[in-house]
């Protein structure tokens, strides 16, 4: 018999697209599913057959504001008060249009960025389960991947995750206020992002491929490494004619992109251009809200308003991209060389992990990157038969999995498990006792 599944997540398209594959990955096995996110991806949702709930206003908004940009390309410090005010009364906002949403669930499934949802889980005496596109339990074997430096040994691997506890008490005022005004709970002191408030350890899934992230041999049980959740393209897209001209042109291009983080557009538009012109070659660009505004005019750069990854990446040379958990798995799935130009969060980390499998050339942070160097990654990226040898071999290995059944097993097994448990003693709400695979 098929359950009601609440899933709760904030961010921008690399933080929705997977549950939206995971979703309907359980729709088919007969579960009802209800996606909550910010208004500005409820076409998407819905696109999909999955029913959506708002949890929140345009988060593109947010991302596009001047402090914002401020304070990921100047001064965090200044900025960043004013912008934490913000991001919790974004989180508070959520928090309680996610309890109207999760009435009737039979489980929670929630990330890092709404973590209330264990505090509903808790007040409704249902499952919660935690699901990540990063590496987040602490381990000794590399530091947290927010961490930008070099690491100096297990004992400091695993100190650098105290971060985490930072992170956490920015969640925790919310979560508070929103325990005692909204669900009448006490306050609490809260278990953080992997244990429920009774200090039960919670399922994490973690979204991502052991053959890209090895799972760290000192890992709880409760941690899940799945594969990652792809979503296959529903729009129909086809390369317009002008496009397709363009690609019988000359050899395939290079893809470049920098996802929804839409920081230094002038100058991330001029090193391109720049770059473009001193190697030779030919790019696809993203237009978007993405950190370039392509509008000049080149006959070696093409650019494209909206392409799906695993069709537009089929016919490119290689990839330029931000560093997004998403786009880094949509271009090593298809086989492609890639050059990280990482921005913020865990970005330097899926471009160093890129680098580490002999995919593509050591990443530079965007405030780094120069036309020269640009063009040395394009010519790199163009040329290397290694690169591309490494890419097409883990691509092979990504392709096997399916990810997103893998979640659905799992979430199907707390599920069986909290039953049992409600039969047994009333209660059960981390479902930890699932097996480790």
């Amino acid at each position: 018999m098929g359950k009601r599944i609440a899933i709760a997540t904030i961010g921008t398209q690399g933080d929705i697209q997977p549950y939206v594959a995971l979703s309907i990955c359980l729709l088919a096995r007969g579960h009802s599913v209800v996606l909550g996110a910010p208004d500005d991806f409820e076409e998407f949702v819905t696109g999909h057959g999955i029913e959506f709930c708002s949890l929140g206003s345009d988060i593109h908004a947010f991302l596009k504001d001047t402090q914002f940009e401020n304070a990921m390309s100047q001064n965090i410090l200044v900025n960043a008060p004013s912008l934490l005010l913000r991001g919790q009364e974004i989180v508070d906002t959520a928090a309680r249009q996610a309890w109207s949403m999760a009435q009737g669930a039979d489980i929670i499934l929630l990330n890092m960025n709404t973590s209330f949802g264990i505090d509903i889980a808790d007040a409704l005496q249902v499952p919660a389960i935690m699901a990540a596109p990063q590496p987040l339990n602490t381990t000794e074997e590399f530091p947290l991947c927010a961490y930008r430096g070099p690491s100096f040994g297990k004992t400091f691997n695993r100190l650098s995750y105290a971060a985490m506890d930072v992170q956490q008490a920015y969640y925790n005022l919310p979560r508070n206020k929103f325990r005692r005004e909204h669900l009448g709970l006490k306050s609490a002191r809260l278990g953080g992002f992997f244990k429920d408030n009774f200090g039960k350890d919670l399922t994490v899934l973690y979204a991502f491929s052991r053959h890209v992230v090895p799972r760290p041999k000192d890992w709880p049980p409760s941690a899940k490494i799945t594969g990652y959740w792809t979503l296959a393209d529903n729009s129909g897209w086809q390369a317009s004619a002008g496009f397709e001209r363009f690609l019988a042109a000359g050899e395939p291009p290079i893809y470049v992109g920098f996802g929804s983080m839409p920081f230094g557009a002038r100058r991330n538009t001029e090193i391109l251009h720049a770059a473009v012109e001193r190697w030779g070659g030919r790019v696809v660009v993203a237009r978007g809200w993405g950190g370039i505004d392509p509008d000049q005019a080149s006959s070696n750069i093409f650019v494209i308003d909206n392409a799906p990854h695993d069709k537009l990446f089929d016919r490119v040379a290689g990839v330029v991209h931000h560093g997004g958990a998403g786009t880094t798995a949509a271009g090593l799935q298809a086989g492609q060389p890639t050059f990280v130009v990482p921005q913020t969060v865990d970005q330097p980390y899926w471009g160093s992990r890129v680098y580490d499998l002999g995919c593509g050339p050591e990443p530079v942070q965007l405030r780094k990157l120069t036309p020269d160097n640009l063009t040395d990654a394009f010519a790199a990226l163009s040329s290397s038969k290694k690169y591309r040898r490494n890419a097409q071999k883990i691509a092979e290995r990504l392709n096997a999995e399916d990810g997103a059944a893998n979640a659905a097993d799992l979430i199907e097994g707390c599920l069986g498990a909290a039953g049992n448990d409600d039969q047994e003693t009333g209660v059960n709400r981390s479902g930890d006792e699932l097996r480790a695979r």
